[in-house]
């Protein structure tokens, strides 16, 4: 079985990554890119479907215990788990090297004290776990080769094979270091060349400590703020720019639950808001990259913008069942792909937008095809935003008038006008003055409810939902609006979890809700950060920085957050790690340090 969720850490090439378990298991590898069939495949289903383990010596059909101590090199995505056994300690370095040729998994074991037997299992499955690939030597080397794909195994250690699994079994003394690699290839192409597992291991460390000196945060919460960032750039697909939302597909948002989908894509609300923190922390060359992949993307056709694209600006994502897997925890079914590309979500638009705005105020160099997309999306809202649509979670039921859409529609024609007013672009500025006073007080008289004084879910409607809390975020209406306080006051009311986490909005059990899907599902944590902001912004301060503090808690011990937070089970749910979790705890921590709202 794999291990519960937060048990894993990331590594990745920022092209690509890997999950791996506290035990020293990898049960997740995509190869070569992050929406590339899994080789790897253990974690939504059984070791039947790929895995990939170096820890003590343990039985052919048994994991090895946990380790005794594990943590990330410094300011690096270089993780370091060591074991103390009863024979002596050691320790295994797990990184992917920045890409330079073929992608590589660097696994190097080395001996602290004491001589310890260790073993490596190496079970290669194509297809997410569907392929048995064909095994053999080629001149010394392992290679597994099935169509279009090969991976190569090289390492000194002596290596056999045993029910379709390679082995080693080896000990490590004090100062031994062992290395193990797998690189992927075309399997049409000619071997990958050697690895050099010491130097890499240098450039990787080089890499990321040069990449973090760039941080322009320095405020107390810089150790959880540096993880968050190098996670986000952990997910930036550096040929292109995209960022996905997740490196994993269908870990489930309920346990046992269907809500499971692939989150190995760039939709553009996650990769807009990811550009915000990253500009906002200093990065501004993942800005500009992701400006240049939003502008390939889009192209010529921003009447038909999509929700998400593929990492190099796909446009087709048909959603797949895979079958064959029984899914993390029985959670079924798995998916790949993602159908919800092509719905009709307007507060994107916003999104994008105010990306677009934000980046311009920051200096960022100029882009007239920028700036034309710019006019182009508002040209299209000014003729669809009284539209219904599925809103930003994605719902599969009809189509609503969603509130948050509507604000998020005002947000792009309110950054547009600022771009024309700055002598930036030239648009109808009265017109759209006009349009922008419009949807203004057609949300304020459709989308509140007087009576309970609180913004509703969508027009007419009594339900609540989280994303109602980014009002004041936006500039909408300021944080001391009653209306604004009512709505912050009847969330924590009615969304808020025992512990006092965010769900998104009411979900029915074993029927049906808003979303047209049965089930419920965990505290979406993006939303719980979202309740901290607007709690800093009304002047509620220590009592934001008490629901960020416990928030905080909710990492794992490397610092890594999913998408929600299961109450009742006490453990992380959902896609990980997640974009949208950790850009809001960069968020709150900016946004928190600059009220002086910190304890210590």
């Amino acid at each position: 079985m794999a291990g519960r969720i937060e048990d894993y850490a990331l590594i990745g090439d920022m092209q690509t990554a890997a999950l791996v378990c506290r035990d020293g298991t990898v049960d997740w590898l995509c190869l070569p890119r992050f929406d590339s069939h899994a080789i790897f495949a253990g974690l939504l289903g059984t070791e039947e479907h790929g895995f990939w383990r170096i820890g003590p010596a343990h039985a052919a059909d048994a994991r090895p215990p946990a380790a005794t101590r594990r943590g990330y090199r410094g300011d690096s995505l270089i993780l370091e788990s060591e074991w103390d056994t009863d024979r002596g300690t050691v320790r295994v370095t797990d990184f992917m090297p920045p890409r330079d040729g073929a992608p590589q998994l660097i696994r190097i074991v080395e001996g602290v004290s004491g001589r310890v037997p260790m073993r490596s299992a190496l079970r290669m499955r194509f297809s997410y776990g569907r392929v048995v690939p064909w095994v053999h030597k080629h001149e010394g080397r392992t290679v597994a080769v099935a169509g279009p794909d090969s991976v190569w195994f090289d390492t000194p250690a002596e290596t056999y094979g045993q029910s379709l699994t390679t082995y080693s079994d080896f000990t490590v003394a004090p100062g031994d270091r062992i290395a193990f690699t797998v690189s992927w290839q075309p399997s049409h192409k000619e071997p990958p060349a050697l690895p050099e597992p010491e130097q890499s291991l240098e450039a990787t460390e080089d890499f990321w400590r040069e990449w973090v000196e760039h941080c322009t945060y320095h405020g107390p919460y810089r150790e959880a703020v540096i993880r968050s960032l190098i996670t986000l750039k952990a997910l930036t697909y550096a040929p292109t720019g995209g960022i996905v939302a997740a490196p994993t597909t269908s870990l489930p948002e309920e346990i046992g639950g269907v809500r499971n989908w692939d989150y190995r894509y760039t939709w553009l609300r996650d990769a807009a808001i990811t550009l915000s923190s990253l500009l906002r922390t200093g990065y501004r060359e993942e800005a500009r990259a992701w400006r240049e992949w939003l502008l390939r993307a889009v192209a010529g056709d921003p009447e038909n913008l999509q929700i998400m694209y593929g990492i190099a600006g796909e446009r087709e994502l048909g959603e797949a069942e895979l079958d064959w897997l029984p899914g993390y925890e029985n959670s079924a079914p798995v998916r790949v792909g993602n159908g919800a590309a092509h719905q009709l979500q307007l507060d994107v638009y916003g999104e994008v937008t105010e990306a677009l705005h934000l980046a311009h105020m920051t200096g960022l160099a100029r882009n007239d095809y920028a700036s034309l997309l710019q006019l182009k999306l508002i040209q299209y809202l000014e003729k669809h935003w009284t539209e219904p649509d599925e809103g930003i979670w994605e719902v599969r039921g009809p189509r609503r008038h969603f509130v948050h859409s509507k604000v998020m529609a005002w947000v792009a024609v309110d950054r547009t006008i600022k771009l024309i007013e700055s002598g930036d672009a030239d648009g109808p500025l009265e017109r759209w003055k006009q349009l922008r006073d419009d949807i203004h007080r057609d949300v304020c008289e459709k989308g509140y409810d007087r009576e309970r004084n609180t913004f509703t879910q969508s027009y007419g409607s009594k339900e609540l939902d989280a994303s109602l809390l980014l009002i004041p975020q936006v500039g909408f209406l300021p944080p001391d609006d009653k209306r604004v306080i009512g709505t912050i006051e009847a969330i924590q009311r009615e969304l808020s979890t025992p512990d006092g986490f965010i769900l998104r909005y009411p979900t029915e059990g074993s029927d049906e809700g808003v979303d047209g899907l049965p089930g419920d599902e965990g505290a979406f944590l993006a939303c719980s950060f979202w309740m901290a902001d607007d709690l800093a912004m009304i002047g509620r301060v220590d009592e934001a920085r008490r629901l960020f503090e416990r928030l905080l808690a909710l990492r794992n011990d490397l610092g890594l957050l999913a998408e929600e937070w299961d109450p009742v089970n006490q453990r992380q749910v959902g896609n990980f790690p997640q974009a949208f979790s950790h850009v809001p705890l960069i968020d709150t921590a900016l946004r928190l340090t600059a009220s002086g709202a910190y304890g210590g």
